[in-house]
């Protein structure tokens, strides 16, 4: 007698052990790798914040320049996300994720050739180019094999990888730069772009060979298990009926315009801070880079914390709107207070606020849109929301780096910083509950 596979209840299956074993299963086969992956695109896109402790002098970049060049990748990004996203839609993740890695690893490493303001702004935008659809490709990669009720857990558990990146780059850079600075003849801003953009390339080709574009394609799993996640996923799908269809209807849905709105402002508030760290600190009196850096990972640590509990919180109740409006105002509060801190401790503390809910905000807020898009919309959709909210990643460097010349102080940058989480937290609170809170 051979056993039938258990019918699906409300589109999950009632044999909670084997939809339990089959999930299990993809997060150790892929959210680990998906996260080292991270942890080096994100260290190859913000260890430019420690190059500007050596770059800077040698090159003569000013406070706005350096601004410009370190959001000047943004534009780029901006422009190619969304073709980015659809042709990853069409091939698949394993070869679109691995020619990105390995296009930005090269481009990165190219830095160490940084001569002028021109150069720097033209490596910092191919960059963005080469980098473009990464990270919206995750996520849409992430989409086709977690429903909407699990997800805010594994999407922040993937990004995670940001603080991660940061408690361990952080130190590694100024490290680099301390130990390599002179070696043959170059700098340790040289030297630490090289051997970070190294791990790029290694893991693009791992890509290739390790990652399955579908559930079908997964051999690691039993073919009772690829039915169970299939049929969650395609229950789910069912339920994203007003999502648009193309991309001409994605980028004219106002829903899609409101996403777009809160991200910058989470956005905005999140580079603001990641580019900015290590001046930072270095403006309460620290000195030495690895000093920095060790220094400047501490407020990653307290994000990484309060990234895994919010995301557990968020899926466990089932609620998506005040887990993001919650830790935004918290950010922006932990930024006002910063700029009064009068000690590196209370800095740390204050910044450690900022950042822990600031950066939080990203990963909780992909359970809005992905909560209503799909198909080629969901393609579409979350390449578009990513590309115009990372434009913040242009304007806040930007900004904060020009109100510090304007100024002479970075207080008026921490309050722009939180100025824009309080604005995207009200508008969360015109997302309809209903809509998100599964």
């Amino acid at each position: 007698m051979t056993l039938e596979t258990p019918a699906p209840i409300d589109g999950v299956y009632s044999d909670r052990s084997v939809e339990d074993r089959a999930y299990s299963k993809v997060f150790w086969r892929i959210i680990p790798f998906l996260m080292l992956c991270y942890v080096v695109a994100y260290l190859d896109r913000v260890n430019v914040g420690f190059a500007k402790l050596q770059m800077s002098s040698e090159l003569g970049l000013s406070e706005a320049a350096y601004g410009i060049g370190a959001g000047i990748f943004f534009i780029g990004y901006f422009l190619f996300e969304v073709p980015s996203n659809v042709i990853l839609n069409k091939v698949g993740a394993r070869v679109w994720i691995a020619r990105i890695m390995i296009t930005w690893g090269v481009i990165s490493a190219a830095f160490m050739f940084t001569t002028s303001e021109t150069v720097f702004y033209i490596l910092r935008f191919l960059l963005g180019i080469a980098e473009a659809g990464f990270f919206p490709g995750i996520i849409l990669y992430l989409t086709t094999w977690y429903p909407a009720h699990r997800r805010a857990k594994i999407i922040t558990t993937f990004m995670s990888a940001i603080p991660i990146s940061s408690i361990f780059g952080n130190p590694l850079s100024g490290l680099l730069m301390d130990s390599f600075h002179g070696t043959h003849g170059l700098s340790g801003w040289q030297w630490m772009f090289l051997i970070e953009a190294i791990p790029a390339i290694l893991f693009g080709v791992a890509t290739f060979f390790y990652l399955d574009d579908t559930i079908g394609h997964a051999k690691w799993l039993t073919s009772e298990e690829k039915k169970v996640l299939t049929v969650n996923i395609d229950a789910e799908n069912r339920t994203k009926s007003s999502s648009p269809h193309s991309v001409a209807g994605t980028l004219t849905d106002p829903r899609v315009w409101l996403m777009c709105l809160i991200y910058f402002c989470f956005v905005l508030g999140q580079y603001g801070l990641n580019f900015w760290m290590p001046t930072l600190v270095k403006a309460t009196g620290v000195t030495g880079n690895l000093n920095i850096g060790l220094i400047s990972a501490i407020p990653y640590v307290c994000t990484f914390v309060a990234m895994l509990a919010l995301g557990r919180s968020s899926d466990r109740l089932r609620e998506r709107r005040w887990h993001l409006v919650v830790p935004a105002v918290i950010a922006a509060g932990g930024f006002i207070a910063a700029t009064s801190a009068t000690s590196t401790t209370l800095a740390i503390v204050c910044l450690s606020l900022a950042a822990a809910g600031a950066i939080s905000c990203a990963p909780l807020f992909w359970s809005l849109p992905t909560a209503f898009l799909a198909g080629t919309g969901a393609a579409a959709g979350i390449a578009w929301i990513n590309s115009v909210g990372n434009l913040a990643g242009f304007l806040g460097p930007f900004l904060v780096g020009y109100l510090k010349d304007f100024t002479g102080s970075n207080s008026a940058g921490m309050y722009l910083l939180a100025a824009a989480l309080v604005i995207g937290s009200l508008a969360v609170l015109a997302v309809p509950a209903k809509t998100v809170n599964r």
